[in-house]
């Protein structure tokens, strides 16, 4: 069993490709049933962001398993495998546990050591989980990740301070207003994204802002956390209406196709009035076509990559020291990784012992005969269980000790072949 893990992030590809490739949660449930239906992959777990796309596996055969999750991307993406392969990167066992670690700990994010993400790779364990496609070597992993992500925020100072998206979109969004305090803002979307917009906005200095949502009680209550802000709210549906009358808006919804396009804005901007898009959605909220309006400006999150590119030099030492971290949650997986591997023999072995003890514990308790109290039963019982255990204790402490992988399983053969054990017959 080897795990991998097959991917695109903002590293490696662009957002019109992230968008295609996107799983949102509520279709998690069917994606990871179609990828446990292939006959190599045995657990998956699927992380799926804003910036990135990853699929973690357990797979009988690496190379298989890889090629059956790029199968599922090409039908999901309904993009060939030829021009998706290019988009991709595949990591193998060690090098997938540290990406792993790496993800969690903030340290592959477009802004280096946000704090959205370590939440994001919770979520993911516990879709996986209650819907079957993370069991016992996944789960371990994920606990270690998050393990390893809290380790690299309470014991390095790389998440302090530290931007998010929503955070790089209004300093993106003053760098290029003379003054943000006299617009108009619209935020289109109530979840968490459209929240750090409202809290960096006003720290900023804005203050008139709307707040459009499908359900205006979710946006009501997003204007409730932000007391003694004349904040409106208004149901999506009055989208139109209100962007006519403002100057910036940001969108951050879950829709799954554009909400906002060249034709929708032509209906209701003037030609002379500057409009700014700020679109922090995959898939985009905002079509590309908007760009041909003369005085509409639309930038999406991969345009956010030169505000990040000034807090990642001052955080470029807090890396390293948590990259050190992280080599310690990762040897620490890799030891319970080795002890895993001898599970099968031990079981085996003890298995095989046991049997032997049972048959002739019954043969010296069926020639005692009936008359043979049951309480020296129990005790003969008990003194065989022990002659067993303490035979067996030190070849399996000696066998989950071996620190050499080869030496290791020369070890497992030496017992396979001396206690003549089939783990194919025992484990199939």
């Amino acid at each position: 069993m080897q795990i991998a893990v097959v991917g695109l992030s903002h590293k490696t590809a662009p957002v019109e490709v992230r968008e295609k490739l996107s799983i949102p949660e509520p279709q998690t449930q069917s994606a990871i049933a179609q990828l446990l239906s292939y006959p190599h992959i045995e657990e998956v777990a699927i992380l799926s962001t804003c910036n990135r796309l990853e699929i973690y596996i357990v797979a009988h055969e690496s190379e298989q398993g890889i090629r059956e999750v790029i199968q599922f991307l090409s039908e999901h993406s309904k993009l060939a495998i030829p021009s998706l392969r290019p988009h991709l990167f595949m990591l193998l066992h060690q090098d997938a546990v540290m990406h792993m670690m790496r993800v969690a700990a903030g340290l592959d994010s477009l802004v280096l050591g946000e704090g959205q993400i370590l939440a994001q790779v919770k979520n993911t364990h516990k879709l996986g989980q209650q819907y079957s496609g993370i069991k016992t070597i996944l789960n371990r992993l994920f606990k270690q990740a998050i393990t390893a992500g809290k380790r690299v925020r309470t014991e390095t100072n790389i998440g302090t301070g530290a931007v998010s998206i929503s955070s790089a979109a209004v300093e993106l969004a003053v760098m290029k207003v003379e003054n943000l305090a006299t617009c108009r803002v619209a935020i289109l979307g109530a979840g968490k994204m459209s929240r750090l917009l409202v809290q960096h906005l006003v720290s900023k200095g804005a203050s008139r802002i709307s707040i459009l949502n499908r359900s205006v009680e979710r946006a009501l209550e997003l204007a409730k956390l932000f007391p003694g802000q004349p904040i409106k709210t208004h149901l999506l549906s009055e989208m139109m209406t209100v962007i006519a009358d403002v100057d910036i808006v940001f969108t951050s919804t879950s829709a799954m196709e554009p909400i906002l396009d060249r034709a929708k804005l032509e209906m209701v901007i003037e030609p002379s009035r500057p409009l700014m898009l700020f679109d922090i959605s995959v898939p985009r909220n905002v079509h590309v076509d908007v760009n041909e309006l003369r005085h509409v400006q639309a930038f999406n999150v991969d345009d956010l990559k030169a505000v990040v590119a000034q807090n990642q030099e001052s955080r470029r030492q807090m890396a390293i020291d948590a990259q050190r971290l992280l080599e310690e949650e990762v040897d620490t997986f890799d030891i319970w990784w080795r002890s895993l591997e001898t599970v099968t023999t031990i079981s085996c072995l003890r298995n095989k012992i046991e049997t032997i003890r049972e048959q002739e514990l019954e043969k010296a308790l069926s020639r005692l005969g009936s008359e043979f109290g049951e309480k020296h039963q129990e005790v003969i019982e008990a003194l065989t269980r022990g002659i067993v255990n303490k035979i067996l204790h030190d070849p399996m402490v000696q066998l989950r000790a071996q620190q050499d992988v080869e030496a290791r399983r020369r070890c497992m053969q030496t017992l396979q072949m001396l206690f003549n054990l089939d783990i194919e017959e025992q484990f199939s």
